[in-house]
């Protein structure tokens, strides 16, 4: 989560879906105002994770579709423009599962 928030990540949210699902143990979703600020936020969570030993098993979606998940395994990360956020209501979706912090 500190790196979305070294570039300037907004509405960070982490939801333990451990209860929920079996495919992964948490999810991080946060948003960012630009297809570049979308592009910087997910290369510094790799080249952060890369750097403790964590490599991503796969990135899906651009900046310019508004929505790109990185794919840890465990952990899911989703990157959102604002509009892209809305409309796919991930909160919402996965209700069930438990907030573990969220930092607007």
């Amino acid at each position: 989560m500190e790196a979305a928030l070294d570039k300037q990540a907004v509405d960070i949210l982490m939801l333990d879906i451990r209860q929920v699902t079996s495919f992964a143990d948490y999810f991080v979703i946060c948003s960012a105002e630009s297809d570049r600020q979308i592009n910087a936020i997910c290369d510094e969570i790799d080249g952060v994770l890369s750097r403790e030993g964590i490599n991503i098993y796969r990135r899906e979606g651009s900046a310019d579709s508004g929505w790109v998940l990185l794919d840890f395994g465990t952990v899911i990360v989703h990157v959102f423009a604002q509009p892209q956020r809305e409309y796919y209501d991930l909160e919402q979706l996965w209700g069930k599962a438990t907030p573990v912090i969220r930092i607007l």
